[in-house]
């Protein structure tokens, strides 16, 4: 046995409220080194002498990364604290009992070896999470590029590549008048990058975060779209971005003209003049990444905090939007945001808090701070696995474990799964622009537990390099779209809207094959069964046992074979 990747901390990662009197408790151990876990339990305060309250349970594995597996189990409680250790048989037959991060090699009695689990302490953190987002379909905008209510000439509207600058006059009003689209492709969620004043096309260097860019519209506007998006049943976020400000903003402004004098100077990170912001020169004042334009805002200063606490409070009193997506969240520190959260769920509880970080989240999501996260991780590991091909089948299933494993359960279905972003190319021009890999992307993305985000024209097949020329102007000329990737799109979200047990069903069975390209994998939910196959790579793969179910997909009998970068979704007839 793997001591060293014996892994336990009775704190909220591995032991956790799930509700009131019901509990998660978790153990690491290294990757197909253990054939049983025991969990052993009793009551802290109670002596055996009154009253014998141990009590031992299987756990069960839950899951497996490439290279660890992860046992778990749900346990009623109703105690003051809960006194517990495990018992590890590997597969050679020697058994191990670990408490407190120390092995025996007999069963545990003194309770100070055990570990400890305060059941209020618990309780008190349960991570509460809206749960109207959950696995919800969300549609990614960049407002000055999606629709306008003007009339823009064709060459101007589909220039590609295109720039920075390029002015293609998109506006609140031309959103609305494609909600219909929208709805109809089945989203139930929007998300607009930022809509506040600013001078460029992207809108991330603010200069007044009370008012709508003109170019967008203005605060009626916006009412009116979450209104009428409401009324579709859809619900709308918006980008909140409160690491940086831009060069116009009213304090940085007088930061500048000022200098040390300002009565602004502790909002920033400027403390030496004259400021360098000269094109190719590092700044001398921190920045969102070392763009000058961008000054980031020190957000432990109290007045600071109070104005971007105030601000995202406003918009949710003044228009009913029903959550913020927060730009660069992971470089601002917890005690903001373990403020943000409390202030601006008293405004709204049921707002949505989502963090914007590229890496694993789990030090933003334990309950108190995001409700969860753009799932960047899914991101990267569908590149690598679709797009490049560089890693297998089973390599695949395991990055998409290890985030399963190390967060709390409820955020299954609350990642924000994307194969694209306004802050990345498109993912058709990253595969080579094959069709099929992007049609296997949008299976992965659409039919896996998670809020999927889809990229605006993603579902016609919109093409883009890096940023900039990720954000093209929307197709909306049919001639221009490829119908047959909108019908994909449609058929996916579908299934996904009338087939729960996709999103919600416990797994029964999985497996991968890594010289085939297959992920197989059995879902079940109040007793309804479903199977879904991902077949990555060229060639037909057999699967001869399944011919006669009914495919989803193709929404005739299954063949009982996969072709190239094909799903299916399986049920009985």
């Amino acid at each position: 046995m793997e001591y060293a990747a014996v892994r336990h901390f009775a704190d909220r990662r591995y032991c956790y409220a799930l509700e009131k009197g019901r509990f998660l408790i978790r153990l690491e151990t290294k990757k197909d080194d253990a054939v049983r876990v025991t969990l052993h339990v009793q009551d802290k305060y109670m002596p055996l002498k009154y009253m014998d309250t141990r009590q031992a349970y299987n756990m069960k594995k839950a899951c497996s990364d490439n290279y660890r597996d992860y046992y778990e189990i749900e346990q009623e409680m109703d105690v003051i604290c809960l006194r517990y250790f495990f018992e590890i048989e590997d597969v050679s037959g020697k058994v191990a009992y670990y408490g407190n991060h120390d092995f025996y090699d007999e069963p545990i009695i003194d309770i100070e070896k055990m570990y400890d689990c305060p059941q209020n302490l618990r309780e008190d953190e349960l991570f509460e999470i809206p749960h109207w987002a959950k696995n919800k379909v969300i549609y990614q905008i960049f407002p000055s590029r999606f629709a306008s209510d003007k009339d823009v000439p064709e060459d101007v509207w589909y220039q590609a590549p295109i720039g920075y600058k390029a002015d293609l006059k998109g506006s609140l009003r031309g959103i609305m008048d494609h909600l219909d689209y929208i709805r109809e492709l089945g989203v139930d969620i929007l998300y607009m990058t930022p809509i506040f004043s600013s001078d460029s096309s992207h809108k991330y260097n603010i200069k007044d975060y009370y008012c709508i860019d003109p170019s967008f519209g203005n605060k009626e506007d916006l009412k009116e779209l979450v209104s009428k998006a409401h009324e579709l049943g859809m619900y709308v976020i918006l980008d909140g971005v409160f690491n940086h400000t831009g060069l116009d903003f009213f304090a940085f402004r007088d930061v500048r003209e000022k200098k040390e004098q300002s009565k602004y100077l502790n909002w920033y990170y400027a403390k030496e003049f004259p400021l360098v912001m000269e094109w190719g020169k590092k700044p001398n004042y921190k920045t969102f990444g070392y763009a000058a334009y961008m000054p980031k805002l020190n957000l432990q200063n109290k007045e600071t905090a109070d104005y971007f606490i105030d601000v995202a409070s406003y918009w949710i009193r003044e228009c009913d939007i029903d959550g913020w997506r927060l730009d660069v969240a992971d470089e601002i520190d917890h005690a903001f945001w373990k403020r943000f959260r409390k202030e601006v769920k008293a405004v709204k509880k049921e707002i949505l808090l989502i963090g914007e970080i590229w890496y694993f989240a789990g030090d933003f999501l334990g309950g108190d701070e995001w409700d969860c996260a753009m799932n960047y991780p899914f991101y990267q590991a569908v590149q690598d696995f679709v797009a490049a091909e560089s890693i297998c089948a089973s390599e695949f299933v395991g990055k998409l474990h290890f985030i399963k494993g190390n967060l709390h359960n409820g955020l299954e279905g609350y990642l924000w799964n994307l194969i694209d972003s306004h802050d990345t190319e498109r993912f058709l021009h990253s595969a080579q622009h094959d069709t099929g890999k992007q049609k296997m992307a949008a299976a992965m993305q659409l039919l896996l537990p998670g809020m999927p985000m889809i990229y605006y024209g993603d579902e016609v097949a919109l093409d883009g390099g890096r940023d900039p020329d990720c954000r093209r102007g929307m197709l909306w000329d049919e001639c221009r779209q490829n119908r047959e990737m909108l019908h994909y799109y449609r058929a996916l979200i579908k299934i996904r809207h009338t087939y729960p047990v996709l999103t919600e069903g416990v797994i029964k069975k999985q497996y991968t094959d890594d010289r085939t390209g297959l992920i197989y994998t059995e879902r079940e939910r109040n007793g309804q069964r479903i199977i879904l196959i991902f077949h990555i790579g060229k060639g037909d793969v057999c699967l001869p046992e399944l011919k006669g179910k009914q495919n989803l997909i193709s929404g005739g009998e299954f063949s009982g074979s996969l072709g190239d970068y094909e799903t299916a979704v399986l049920v009985d007839r």
